[in-house]
Formats: structure tokens, C-alpha cells, sequence
């Protein structure tokens, strides 16, 4: 008869399992990372930052879409007020995910400093999918080393090879609103998401001609936190009471 296997030894293969299972996802974001760090790099030397001003804002912001809306407003010869405050508002949303990521990983001390500068979107993700706390702690870990060190290493690639290519000619400025469009699309498949587009859409479009750039930015992000003041549908969070 076969050897049996004990049911810890069995929990132990598939966690490990699971893990490996993580890891391979971790560092498919990090690469997605990189490719959007170079992207990001040519774009911020476009803007007229230096290299160093470029790896700082990386190394010390680090949350993709608060970066790209920062140095677009500043290409487009908007105010570094302007640039900052749509950053800042972009920036929020991590403060929610905080709150399960919390739960998940629990810091302490100086802990919570490092765990609060990688709660971004991606980490939290992988975090929540997890199916018990141990794995959940691992993916947080290991998704937010990925991304931290494979997002500047773009950054650092992209600054130094945008320093010698036409961006404008490859299109390159044209990839902070085109990965916006990507972020924003996966909210479009529900109704409250549609409206709260198109209602940012009209406010854009009414001021973008009469004020300085990154103020419709802002003005189409109040069209946002308007709607989630709003009392929402049973609709939109599934139909439930």
C-alpha cells in the first residue's frame, strides 16, 4: 500500500503551492509595472523634469495614476498647484484601502509606515483575493517589493531614454490620458459609473477651453465625490436590501 500523507504535510504542499502561485502573479504586475515606469520616465522628461526630479517623484509618490496626472498638468503648462491638487485627489482612494489591508497584515510600530507606502491598488488586490490571512500577508509583501522596485527601475529607464527620443513623435504624450481611460474603463460596466463619466465628461469639456490646465481635472473629480454623497441604488452594489 501506498506511504499515506499527513494532512499537515498536506497543507504545508498546498501553501506552498499557493504561493507560488502568488509569486508568479506578483511578478507579471511587476513587469506591467516596469512598462508603465518607462512610459512614465519619458513622459516626466517631457514635462521638463529632470532625472533625479523624476526617480524622487517615483521613489517617494509612488502611485502611478497620481504620477501620470501630475506631470501631464505640468506639460500642458499648467500650475504646480493645480498639478499637486489633482495628484492629492487621485492619491485619496488609497487611504480606503487601508482598511482592509490593515486587518490583513496588521503593523506595528515602523511597520505601519511601509505597509501605508505600499497600499495602492494592486497590492490591495492581491491581498483581498487570498483565501486565509497567511497567504493574503504573503501577497501584499511580495506584490508591493515587485512593484516598488520594478516601477522605479522604469522610471529610472524611461527618464534616460526619453532624455533622447522625440515622446510627441511616438506618441508617448499622449500615454498619461490613455492609461486613464484604462484605469477608469473596468468602472464603466456599471450605470452609476457611466453617469458619473459622463457628468465629468460635461464639466471637462465646459472648462477646458476657459481655464487653466489641471482646473477641469479638478472641477470633474467634485463630479465624483458628488456622486459618492449621493444615496446610492440597490442596483449598483448587486441588487442586495
Amino acid at each position: 500500500m501506498p506511504a499515506r500523507i499527513s494532512r499537515p504535510a498536506l497543507r504545508r504542499g498546498g501553501a506552498f503551492a499557493e504561493r507560488a502561485e502568488v509569486t508568479r502573479a506578483a511578478i507579471g504586475i511587476g513587469v506591467y509595472a516596469a512598462v508603465f515606469g518607462v512610459v512614465f520616465g519619458a513622459v516626466a522628461q517631457a514635462a521638463g523634469l529632470g532625472l533625479l526630479q523624476a526617480v524622487a517623484l517615483s521613489a517617494v509618490m509612488f502611485t502611478g495614476a497620481s504620477q501620470f496626472a501630475l506631470v501631464g498638468i505640468l506639460a500642458a503648462a499648467g500650475s504646480p498647484i493645480a498639478a499637486l491638487a489633482a495628484a492629492l485627489l487621485l492619491g485619496v482612494r488609497n487611504a480606503f484601502y487601508g482598511v482592509p489591508v490593515s486587518g490583513i497584515v496588521r503593523p506595528r510600530g515602523l511597520g505601519r509606515l511601509l505597509t501605508a507606502y505600499l497600499v495602492i491598488d494592486e497590492t490591495t488586490a492581491m491581498a483581498v483575493a487570498q483565501a486565509d490571512r497567511a497567504t493574503a500577508r504573503y501577497a501584499f509583501w511580495i506584490t508591493g517589493g515587485c512593484l516598488c522596485g520594478m516601477w522605479n527601475l522604469g522610471t529610472v529607464a524611461g527618464a534616460l531614454i526619453g532624455s533622447s527620443i522625440d515622446t510627441a513623435a511616438l506618441g508617448l504624450d499622449a500615454a498619461a490620458p490613455a492609461i486613464f481611460l484604462a484605469l477608469l474603463w473596468p468602472q464603466l460596466s456599471r450605470q452609476r459609473g457611466v453617469a458619473v463619466a459622463l457628468g465629468a465628461v460635461a464639466v471637462t469639456l465646459a472648462l477646458v477651453t476657459v481655464t487653466p490646465a489641471g482646473v477641469p481635472i479638478i472641477a470633474a473629480a467634485g463630479v465624483a465625490v458628488a456622486a459618492g454623497l449621493w444615496p446610492g441604488r440597490a442596483a449598483d452594489s448587486g441588487g442586495g436590501p
